[in-house]
């Protein structure tokens, strides 16, 4: 099992960070009081196939003083749990421009007067855990999708590709664009096996109509232009810290040259080693 417990100042990115750890299969618990985290991970110990990968967050809205934290923790090394510790800041100034922004209030504001002296006194109060935390992120300078990136290159697995789903629906123009579209590819120009007696009921999952649409060079030039496109785009979108990617394929009504170039580049996706899943959303509709 693993076991990652986040901590860090308020307002330096631990939801987020917890956020991108859910997206790679963590099951996540936000705001965990120190003294049920040794009974939490006993129980995740106890069904290790559904609780194989645990993040929670404990922070200084529950510990005031720490002392009960740092108790859970030495539990946790006694139960035989190994665990990791991931500690997020940024620096003051910075977490004090964010709580302006956003207008929340400050765990600390109540008892400390100002926004200044609530995160100088949070930064004070958590040196012992930052001492402790095997990862320190520091978010200052990070962005919504470095900060991703880092949290992907600490505790993902399986490379940069897993870090993207990528879903490839194909459709009937006739129908509509599919809304949730990131990119949208048109493939009406492909000769049409719809005007083919014995094709004409088939779809272009069957042999018959895949070798139709594919048996044409345009198809085949097409196919290599959207498959080398596709190949510098997915890794670009990965840097930017895009979770999940819906392409598009359309032709008229979305039952046999789309379905084909569907089933063609879902293929040429997972052989890159993304998460590719294809969809065909029209494929059954009435011709």
């Amino acid at each position: 099992m693993e076991f990652i417990v986040i901590s860090g100042m308020s307002g330096a990115g631990k939801s987020r960070a917890a956020s991108f750890l859910e997206d790679i299969g963590y099951f996540v618990v936000d705001n965990m009081p120190a003294p049920l985290i040794p009974k939490f991970a006993e129980l995740c110990m106890a069904s290790p196939a559904k609780y194989d990968q645990v993040a929670i967050v404990s922070d200084i809205r529950g510990n005031q003083t720490f002392s009960s934290f740092f108790a859970a923790l030495d539990d946790l090394e006694e139960m035989g749990c190994a665990y990791k510790m991931l500690f997020v800041e940024a620096r003051p100034e910075t977490i004090i421009k964010r709580y302006k922004e956003t207008r929340r209030l400050h765990p600390l504001a109540r008892d400390n007067g100002s926004l200044d002296e609530a995160v100088h006194r949070e930064k004070t109060i958590l040196e012992p855990v930052r001492a402790r935390a095997e990862y320190i992120v520091d978010t200052t300078a990070l962005s919504t999708a470095k900060l991703r990136g880092e949290i992907l290159r600490l505790f993902g697995h399986g490379g940069p590709q897993q870090a993207m789903s990528v879903n490839v629906i194909s459709f009937g123009f006739k129908y509509g664009i599919p809304i949730e579209a990131d990119l949208v590819f048109d493939v009406r120009f492909l000769p049409n096996p719809f005007y083919i007696a014995e094709l004409r009921h088939q779809t272009g999952l069957d042999k018959g109509v895949y070798d139709f649409v594919f048996g044409y060079q345009q198809t085949k030039d097409f196919m290599n232009y959207l498959e080398q496109l596709i190949a510098f785009l997915l890794p670009q979108f990965v840097e930017e810290g895009k979770a999940a990617l819906v392409i598009a394929v359309g032709c008229t009504g979305g039952q046999h040259r789309s379905v084909a170039v569907t089933r063609a580049l879902a293929d040429f996706i997972r052989q890159k080693g993304y998460d590719a899943t294809e969809n065909h959303r029209d494929m059954t509709r009435a011709q």
